[in-house]
């Protein structure tokens, strides 16, 4: 019989609760035997138990060498079937949502974090809009109204043939061609549409766990955001920014559409009908487009109850008014002229260029209140003085401009030979100017980042050299040995690099705000590539310029081809899809709060999970539970433990290892893990340690006080703790004792060691418990 069907005994049993880290691990591996089963979930995540343990609950008063041991598996979550390598293709959806929870450690009600979470949103927007463009200028720009209005590039292509305006058919009008290139990202919006409206079904909609926290711990302000009840439930926002998302994209592909059209009705010999009708729709896609803001702008997550309600008329009437009026764009735009000749680039390319200068401005926008609210209520491990929110967000905005280059840039070369675009004897204009500016700025920003790592790289080995000293006397009694010696100090050194990440983040935004800005003002200002607009300029500016034009549109188009390899390889191989799914790992901890097309959150399924797994489990035994989180895992028992209630924290301890609580969530997250947070989770469980190693690059001490002068019971941390476990060979180690840094925390004597601490303390604090309580731990 499954432990969960067993009748509620005597509260003498002790259970702990294993949750694996980024990367994922099988029950065999995290149980320690090969023969495990499921005893309660599904193929996405389960809980395995020994064969042997299944029937733990009915011999309570068994003699163990320790705790019933219970393993939570959640990797398929982010790295189950192949379809998860399409996932790739959002990875700046995905960087801009961890933007919104970057906000400094102030009090969300006030008008500036509000202000925040807004442009925030709107940055997110205008990626959407960014990539809808894109599609648009492959498909209606570059291939219906670029190539098939031209003969020498249609020629040669049969699947193009019918559209040729060579050919002189129906479908050779410009604006025939346009409507029908238009289904392409029309269809490819309503597959975004889909797949966030079915990961939502599929991962987010487990509702919170049963009993909520105390109404005295459900201050907003004064206690930890991720307690609330609805923190892990907010369907109402993602419905919401999905439909406005949708409509978004929508509007932009009717938007192209109709400037074109209206752009020929106006000149000369322009039907005055079409005219009349073009503006109507430009002012009813301008009337959409505000509402669309609207929507977007509007409140944005509530979390002091599961927000489980939907505002229908936005989420059914804005994507379907989009719908229309695209539907409406498109018989517009198809209606016969037949005076009207495709030439140059289509209408409308100087959309880049308006994102871009969006992008920008929200980006020092965002910066100037993120600084506002780091001074309000300054944290002082943050990063960049309360700017990892901005850089973040540009750095998503950079990202989806290479991507958006990368497309561009290589659907011209395919379609136009062996030409080069914009720099004439190419059958094709190819794609706006400015995106051959972006990328010409990515050649000195990957110097710029390559310095800068050279310089990471000489610190690493400085603090390696200095570390050769020292690491000697960690081991007592021990015979050197340099190369031992050297081994340990280089994974402490590299270790270190981790710390140094928001200088690279902080300076490769900063560098891709400042080029951007230049690649903007060198395309409006001289209106062609870079390397014609340096025709006339001295010798070395003119060949730097054509360098950088050239190595900006290779590394683009090179970027764009390793993502695609990448995607295809992590659909075939499993162990590549594990390596994509560590990335989502970390960047979809985070609800879908600013992007609805991110990748899903699978934490809105695993924080509930472990949640009712605690506490249906001790209510049934009485019994003891310690929850043993590993690195990205020891983030979601932290979260699940704050999900609990009063009775039940009683009889939890929470048993940390290689944790970035506070290396990496506590400092790029400040609002949901700082110190307030932290602290506050340190005092309502009272049985917490953490256990951390200097070669780990990953985990590291949580940095609380032991609590009160003497109370030893209340420390938190243990570490560093000895890596490798034996510099020689001993007799508990007769081989050489391998650097493990963030794995195998469990082969520690330690970790047995705080674990029977734990289950001591919590046998001392729950009254109920006698002897046998304290022998099964």
């Amino acid at each position: 019989m499954a432990a969960q069907e067993q009748p509620a005994t005597a509260p003498g049993l002790a259970l702990e609760l294993l949750v694996h880290g980024v990367g994922g691990a099988t029950p065999e591996t995290m149980l320690g035997d090969p023969r495990t089963e499921r005893v309660t979930g599904d193929d996405i995540a389960g809980i395995h138990r020994r064969t042997d343990d299944l029937d733990a609950e009915a011999r309570p008063r068994e003699p163990r060498d320790g705790p019933v041991r219970e393993a939570y598996v959640w990797s398929n979550l982010t790295s189950g079937n192949g379809s998860r390598a399409l996932w790739l293709v959002l990875l700046p959806f995905m960087i801009v949502n961890l933007a919104h929870w970057m906000r400094p450690a102030a009090d969300a009600r006030t008008r500036a974090s509000r202000a925040y979470g807004v442009l925030v949103r709107l940055v997110a927007l205008s990626l959407t809009v960014l990539l809808t463009a894109a599609i648009c200028e492959v498909t209606l720009d570059l291939t219906a109204w670029q190539c098939a209005g031209t003969r020498a590039c249609s020629s040669g292509k049969a699947w193009l043939g019918f559209m040729s305006s060579a050919r002189d058919g129906w479908w050779s009008q410009p604006g025939r061609r346009l409507a029908l290139a238009a289904v392409v990202p029309a269809a490819l919006t309503g597959l975004l549409w889909f797949l966030s409206h079915r990961t939502w079904s599929a991962y987010e909609t487990q509702p919170p766990a049963g009993s909520a926290p105390d109404d005295s711990e459900l201050r907003t302000g004064g206690g930890p955001a991720l307690r609330l009840p609805g923190f892990w439930y907010g369907r109402r926002i993602v419905a919401r920014l999905r439909a406005a998302h949708t409509a978004a994209a929508l509007l932009t592909v009717a938007a192209v559409l109709t400037q074109a059209a209206t752009r020929h009705d106006r000149a000369p010999g322009g039907s005055p009908a079409l005219d009349v009708t073009g503006w109507a729709l430009v002012t009813a896609l301008s009337a959409a487009g505000a509402l669309t803001l609207v929507t977007v702008c509007r409140r944005g997550r509530h979390e002091t109850a599961p927000d489980g309600r939907t505002d229908r008329a936005a989420v059914r009437a804005l994507p379907a008014a989009a719908l229309a009026l695209l539907v409406l764009a498109v018989l517009h735009a198809a209606w016969s002229r037949p005076r009207w000749v495709s030439s140059g680039m289509l209408p409308g390319d100087r959309l880049f260029g308006a994102v871009g200068l969006t992008q920008i401005l929200l980006a020092v926008l965002l910066a100037v209140v993120a600084r506002r609210l780091h001074r309000a209520e300054p944290v002082e491990r943050a990063p960049l003085a309360g700017l990892a929110g901005p850089v973040v967000a540009t750095l998503a905005c950079a990202l989806g401009g290479l991507m958006t280059a990368g497309v561009a840039q290589r659907a011209a070369d395919w379609l136009d030979g062996r030409a080069t675009p914009g720099m004439g004897g190419s059958p094709i204009a190819g794609p706006p100017v400015v995106l051959s500016w972006q990328a010409a700025a990515i050649p000195p920003l990957l110097a710029a980042l390559l310095l800068l790592a050279l310089y990471l790289a000489v610190r690493a080995m400085r603090v390696r050299r200095a570390l050769l000293r020292t690491v000697p006397g960690d081991y007592p009694g021990e015979e050197p040995d340099r190369a031992r010696t050297s081994a340990i100090a280089g994974a402490v050194a590299r270790a270190g690099l981790t710390d140094s990440a928001p200088w690279v983040a902080g300076t490769a935004a900063g560098l891709t705000l400042l080029l951007g800005g230049g690649a903007l003002a060198g395309a409006w200002a001289t209106g062609d590539v870079p390397g014609r607009a340096a025709h006339g300029t001295p010798e070395a500016v003119e060949s730097c310029a054509q360098t950088a034009q050239a190595l900006g549109s290779w590394c683009v188009g090179l970027g764009f081809v390793l993502l695609l390899t990448w995607g295809r390889r992590a659909y075939r191989d499993p162990a590549a899809r594990r390596t994509v799914g560590i990335l989502w790992d970390v960047g979809t901890f985070w609800p879908r709060a600013a992007h609805p097309f991110a990748p899903p959150c699978y934490a809105e399924r695993a924080v509930p999970d472990l949640t009712w797994r605690m506490r249906t489990w001790t209510e049934r035994t009485g019994g003891r539970l310690v929850i043993s989180g590993h690195s990205q895992g020891s983030v979601l028992a932290a979260a699940a433990v704050w999900q609990l209630d009063r009775g039940t924290r009683a009889r939890v301890a929470l048993l940390t290892h290689g944790s970035p609580l506070e290396r990496l969530y506590g400092r790029w997250f400040p609002a949901y893990f700082g110190p307030a947070q932290l602290t506050a989770l340190h005092h309502d469980l009272r049985c917490w340690r953490n256990l951390w190693r200097r070669t780990d690059p990953i985990g590291g001490p949580v940095r609380l006080p032991p609590g009160e002068a003497g109370d030893t019971a209340r420390r938190v941390d243990r570490g560093p703790l000895k890596d490798p476990l034996a510099y020689g060979r001993t007799p508990e180690h007769p081989l050489p004792a391998p650097v493990l840094c963030h794995s195998r925390y469990q082969a520690d004597p330690a970790f047995a060691e705080e674990r029977t601490a734990l289950l001591a303390e919590l046998a001392a604090w729950i009254p109920a418990q006698g002897s046998s309580g304290r022998s099964s731990g």
